[in-house]
């Protein structure tokens, strides 16, 4: 077994550079953290460049050694150092970006066929909720998420870290531009829905509306849909407060929606 990389090695500070978002997005690369993010990351052909682990971790983890392009040994600090976590699992993989165009992961004439769900975060800031949206959009059978506007890097390692390994089993796609991702979508076919507490129609009972192929749109943690966002949508659709709470929050919201039009698309 080869000495393992020590904290003051060229690759790692490198690999280290990638913690800054800046960094990430001039060179297009992300660290994946954990055992769960690696084996994402080597299920999408040509993501990983690189894995990084500690001797105890390479013994525990054979089958990602098995996967990997490349298989780097560091020392308990050299990958402390690359981890944001806690207590880091002693694996971290140098991957590609993954996100694709929003016209290239809504055009499913080169994919898998018609386009049944989508969710569109709008200037979501929190990493935990955008990764949770992409988690429980792949729950649900979704077949693509926007992250879009001034919404969290995907490659935060909190955003990934909540998407618990569905950012790589997801197309997702980064618009900086709401009004860009609403009219790709609709381009594709899909009827967009604004989730939006002041909406005109009622989850639970929406006629046929659900039964269409469909784009969900939710906004902001804090202030939620502007009006101008929101009018750019086809409907609004409110989640019915049955009790004395203000609001949902946003994660709870794009779970109760995705799902409800899942239901609908099940045959």
């Amino acid at each position: 077994m080869s000495t393992p990389l020590a904290v003051g090695n060229g690759r790692v500070k490198e690999a280290r550079k990638l913690s800054r978002r800046s960094e990430r997005s001039e060179r297009r690369l992300f660290l994946a953290d954990g055992p769960k993010a690696v084996e994402g990351a080597l299920g999408v052909s040509g993501c990983v460049v690189e894995v990084f682990a500690t001797p105890a971790a390479t013994e525990q983890h054979q089958a990602l050694v098995a996967a990997a392009p490349q298989w780097t040994l560091v020392d308990e600090r050299a990958l402390a150092s690359l981890s944001d976590a806690v207590n880091p699992a002693g694996v971290v993989a140098l991957c590609r970006f993954l996100d694709r165009p929003v016209e290239h992961v809504l055009d499913r004439d080169r994919d898998r066929g018609e386009l049944r769900l989508v969710a569109i975060c709008a200037d979501v800031r929190d990493p935990g909720n955008a990764g949770t949206v992409i988690r429980t959009a792949d729950a649900a059978g979704a077949d693509a998420v926007v992250l879009a506007g001034s919404s969290v890097d995907l490659y935060n390692p909190k955003t990934l870290r909540a998407s618990v390994g569905s950012a790589f089993h997801l197309p997702v796609a980064v618009e900086t531009d709401v009004a860009a991702a609403i009219a790709a979508a609709r381009a594709a076919g899909l009827t967009v829905l604004a989730a939006d507490g002041a909406g005109e129609t009622d989850l639970h009972a929406p006629g046929d509306l659900l039964d269409a192929p469909t784009a969900w749109v939710f906004g902001n943690e804090a202030w939620g849909l502007p009006a101008e966002v929101a009018a750019l949508a086809d409907h609004r659709v409110r989640i019915p407060i049955r009790g004395r709470a203000e609001s949902l929050n946003l994660s709870t919201a794009a779970a109760l929606c995705l799902y409800e039009s899942a239901r609908h698309h099940t045959p």
